[in-house]
């Protein structure tokens, strides 16, 4: 499809499934939370069918369960959980990166940094509440573009895969925001001059801190 093309539209089940996920990753829906389809199509206004079919992917992503005499619950993830998260983001980011070193183009790290820059204002204004997804995307497109056919879609999964509540993220701390900007600095630099082992290290590194972060709250 080129970029002049319209997109077709996104189905009702899709359009569940969108909501869902973002509820659910972002803690708005907690672990344990018992999910009757019957609720959520009034709550968002479509039928049952649709719901179902995005509680079904929701499964498969392993995101809820199915129990006996309780339908679908929202899975409630532990300390060990947290700590695989984390280092599998960190091995699959890090890869990302060293793949990117080796590949990325002027245009493509030009993006990169503009979107840093545009962290650095939000920070240094107290905009706080906007890194969080910012950081995410810059992680997504470093991972695109060092792993465009399977690496990126992973990262996408595996960070779906575990709620991160909004009062959680580290992003809310000036202290952190501060060693993590500089972090995404230091990745930047590794990637304009292509030092492949310095881009994983450093980023091993930034997400490993995220996750140690996250275990202290």
């Amino acid at each position: 499809m080129s970029p002049t093309e319209p997109r077709p539209p996104m189905s009702k089940a899709d359009y569940v499934y969108s909501v869902l996920l973002d509820e659910i990753r972002t803690a708005r829906i907690p672990g344990g939370t018992a999910l009757r389809a019957g609720e959520v199509a009034r709550r968002l206004g479509v039928s049952v069918t649709p719901v179902r079919e995005a509680l079904r992917r929701l499964e498969k992503d392993r995101l809820i369960s199915y129990e006996a005499h309780h339908g679908a619950t929202v899975v409630d993830l532990g300390d060990e959980a947290l700590a695989e998260y984390y280092g599998l983001r960190a091995v699959v980011e890090g890869l990302g990166a060293r793949l990117a070193a080796e590949k990325i183009t002027p245009e493509e790290l030009a993006g990169l940094r503009e979107l840093h820059a545009s962290m650095a204002d939000d920070a240094a204004h107290g905009r706080y509440d906007r890194l969080a997804e910012q950081s995410r995307r810059l992680h997504l497109r470093i991972v695109d573009i060092g792993g465009p056919a399977f690496l990126g879609a992973h990262a996408r999964s595996v960070r779906n895969s575990f709620p991160v509540p909004a009062e959680a993220s580290l992003w809310l701390d000036e202290t952190q925001v501060k060693a993590q900007l500089k972090a995404h600095e230091a990745i930047l630099a590794a990637l304009e001059s292509g030092d492949a082992e310095a881009a994983e290290r450093i980023m091993i590194d930034h997400v490993r801190r995220a996750g140690d972060y996250r275990k202290q709250q």
